[in-house]
C-alpha cells in the first residue's frame, strides 16, 4: 500500500435558516432564534453545510507542446 499525499484544505461549517437564508455564527445562535418568541423560526428551518476549500496542487504530470 502506498501513502497518499496530504493536500492542504480548510473546512468551514455554515449554519443557515433554509427558509429565510439567514446565516448564523453557530448552532447555538440558531437555537436562540428558534426559542425567541418574536421570530417565526422553527427547528425545521435548520440547515448545516460544510464547505471544504482545497489548495490547488500540481499532481506532477507535465505536458510538452
Amino acid at each position: 500500500m502506498t501513502d497518499l499525499p496530504k493536500i492542504p484544505a480548510t473546512a468551514t461549517e455554515i449554519i443557515k435558516n433554509k427558509r429565510t437564508g439567514k446565516i448564523y455564527a453557530s448552532k447555538d445562535e440558531f437555537q436562540v432564534d428558534v426559542l425567541n418568541p418574536n421570530t417565526d423560526t422553527v427547528a425545521e428551518d435548520f440547515r448545516q453545510d460544510l464547505e471544504i476549500k482545497v489548495t490547488k496542487v500540481s499532481m506532477g504530470a507535465l505536458t510538452k507542446k
